[in-house]
């Protein structure tokens, strides 16, 4: 059955395989993304010649009226949305909590706690039954570092990560009888370029030697997991946390 997917910060890594993914069992796609609008227009070119269909959505999550024009810009191209993937996410350049400064927590937690929030929030308003939606499955994107801390490098991020765990436990019980069920994916070490962005970008590569698995995920391997959350396939699972880290 063809679904319709809005994936936040769809334009690379993660979002982006999640997207083909999505395109590849014939969904409809809102590809989301904050800046860069050419690697958003080869995503939805990737979808398109996976068998889906998609559209790219501007926007920046820290920005509630953003967000709601995204569900809108979804909904009136391909109709009622059936899955949101609450994907978008940054992190800043490895620090000790004690070097970092506010701006700099202002804006991790405007857009990876803030901004999943609202999307969380606008899900639950179009997919809830009660509300005429009919129901549909809500995937955070979190990430191992809730649960190692991140020390030394951005505390900051993991605990904004953190917050998105304790989202899906409570937001999957509320909307339990709504017919949507809310899942989290806490990637591991994983092969995609949010690294570079905090200035190692070969971290992945570096660390993933030393999981149980011995190397770095890759972002089709999350993307598979996320599908398979938005996915029928799935149909009894909610409030799950399930970690795609090799192990660690």
């Amino acid at each position: 059955m063809s679904k319709v997917i809005l994936i936040t910060g769809a334009s690379r890594g993660i979002g982006r395989s999640a997207a083909v993914l999505a395109g590849a069992r014939g969904w409809s796609v809102g590809v989301n993304y904050a800046s860069n609008a050419a690697a958003a227009d080869d995503t939805v070119a990737a979808v398109v010649a996976a068998g889906g269909k998609a559209i790219a959505i501007p926007g920046d999550v820290s920005d509630e009226a953003a967000i709601i024009a995204m569900f809108d810009a979804t909904e009136k191209a391909f109709g009622k949305i059936d899955g949101v993937v609450n994907n978008a996410g940054i992190v800043a350049h490895g620090s000790m909590l004690a070097d970092m400064d506010i701006a700099r927590m202002k804006r991790i937690f405007d857009i990876n706690v803030l901004g999943a929030y609202l999307c969380a929030r606008e899900a639950a308003r179009r997919m809830s039954t009660s509300r005429g939606g009919k129901g549909g499955s809500l995937v955070n994107v979190s990430s191992a570092a809730a649960r190692l801390g991140g020390p030394n490098e951005y505390v900051d991020y993991a605990g904004s990560k953190g917050a998105i765990d304790t989202l899906t436990i409570g937001l999957s019980k509320e909307l339990g009888r709504e017919g949507v069920r809310v899942n989290a994916i806490r990637p591991g070490l994983i092969d995609t370029d949010i690294h570079a962005s905090g200035g190692k970008p070969d971290r992945a590569h570096v660390l993933g030697v030393q999981t149980p698995i011995g190397r770095a995920g890759t972002a089709d391997e999350v993307g598979e997991s996320i599908v398979w959350l938005l996915s029928d396939a799935s149909s009894y699972v909610t409030g799950a946390i399930l970690d795609v880290s090799g192990g660690r």
